[in-house]
């Protein structure tokens, strides 16, 4: 993935020299898909990839100062003015705040405030400058210190994987952070992206966060559906936890999203005017969903036929509409800002969404009959418009449906 790195001095160039709009600046990007988000036939049950894409700009530039392109605007966002969200934009889109008019990233500043217990996001290799990129994304937008523990699911530490599943780490992070920072935070790391590593570790994130009181574990990867995978879901179901998953970044459906013992996480885009103002959330066209082939309709679900639907909610994702995020690849080269989305943004924040509301199940089955439950309507938003799936064309309907299932969160 070397290839990709000149991208962040490129997206630092474009960021601070573009004297336009947020909407400008969006259609001049293209959104760039990393080697470690790529499937290859042969991966089928045997190695996951990650769910997140990087937007960039357009075009090549000559050589630039990264050390002074990495600097941020610390008054509100880095680069203000483009539009791109921030803790306190989605804390105030999902309701987890005090309103403000528009939701502006490059206005409000109130972020979410609660969070207990733990969360563990489970990724594959090391990410070395966890810690550090944390406390400086922190900083930047007002949230505490991360109360924060790595750990090497072997004991051993992992070799590292710069702009993949180091950036997939950073992403979840920090932004299972903003949406809950009073939680303990793990990062429990594999080495290697094999199914075998991650779920030995998603064992070991299981037991910390029972330890712990309870909470959620987070996986924002998969891969395509295969024979024998639900023999594999006693993986899902250690005592006081939730495991939430990620429902993949093109038509149809991803393991272990579509496991009957974990919530699918689907992705949305939010439609913002030329000013950044939210105004109306509507599916992502590349969100993952659709029926299992595999795995049959579990008791809680209400959709029609004999099989799982998915996903079963969803979150931002767009990444045209995406995240900050600040990253230092283990090389230390090309530091700074960058703006990503995926349906691996979705997965970790919608598990500190449910953590800071104090939403903590028994199980994953708990939590899914909660949210299909007459009830869920009172802080669910049902998305009726809008489509996905660039293959099959599926639209978005009132009550469950492929692109985003029960719909966001809407003050949970």
């Amino acid at each position: 993935m070397r290839t990709c790195k000149i991208y962040s001095i490129q997206l630092a160039i474009f960021l601070l020299l573009l004297n336009s709009s947020a909407v400008w600046a969006r259609q001049q990007a293209k959104v760039v898909v990393p080697d470690s988000s790529m499937e290859n036939a042969g991966d089928f049950g045997k190695r996951a990839h990650t769910h997140f894409r990087m937007l960039m700009p357009a075009g090549t530039v000559g050589n630039f100062s990264v050390a002074s392109a990495a600097r941020p605007n610390i008054d509100t966002a880095p680069f203000s003015g483009y539009g791109f969200q921030t803790p306190a934009s989605m804390a105030c889109i999902y309701k987890l705040v005090g309103q403000a008019t528009g939701c502006n990233p490059n206005s409000v500043t109130a972020v979410v405030s609660g969070g207990g217990k733990a969360m563990a996001l489970v990724e594959a290799y090391d990410y070395p400058n966890a810690a550090r990129d944390l406390q400086t994304f922190s900083n930047q937008f007002g949230l505490p210190s991360a109360n924060l523990k790595v750990v090497y699911a072997n004991g051993r530490r992992p070799h590292a994987d710069p702009f993949g599943w180091e950036m997939e780490a950073a992403l979840d992070l920090q932004w299972a952070h903003a949406m809950a920072p009073e939680a303990q935070l793990f990062l429990v790391e594999a080495p290697s992206a094999s199914l075998a590593d991650l779920l030995y570790a998603v064992n070991v994130a299981g037991k910390l966060v029972s330890a712990a009181g309870g909470g959620e574990v987070s996986m924002s990867w998969g891969m395509s559906e295969f024979a024998g995978e639900t023999s594999y879901d006693n993986y899902f179901n250690a005592s006081g936890v939730v495991y939430f998953a990620s429902s993949g970044d093109s038509a149809g459906t991803s393991w272990p999203c579509v496991s009957k013992n974990v919530v699918c996480v689907g992705g949305t885009t939010l439609r913002v005017n030329s000013a950044g103002n939210f105004e109306q959330e509507v599916p992502w066209v590349d969100g993952g969903g659709g029926y299992s082939t595999i795995v049959g309709k579990p008791a809680y679900q209400t959709v029609s036929g004999n099989y799982r639907g998915v996903p079963d909610i969803a979150l931002s994702a767009d990444p045209n509409t995406g995240a900050w995020i600040y990253y230092t690849p283990s090389d230390f080269q090309e530091a700074g800002w960058w703006v990503v989305g995926g349906t691996s943004w979705s997965s970790p924040m919608a598990a500190a969404i449910t953590n800071s509301a104090g939403k903590f199940n028994a199980s994953s089955e708990a939590e899914l009959s909660m949210l299909y439950s007459s009830s869920a309507s009172t802080y669910l938003n049902d998305i009726s418009i809008g489509w996905c799936g660039l293959n099959v064309g599926v639209t978005a309907t009132s009550s469950w449906d492929q692109c985003t299932g029960l719909g966001s969160f809407a003050g949970y």
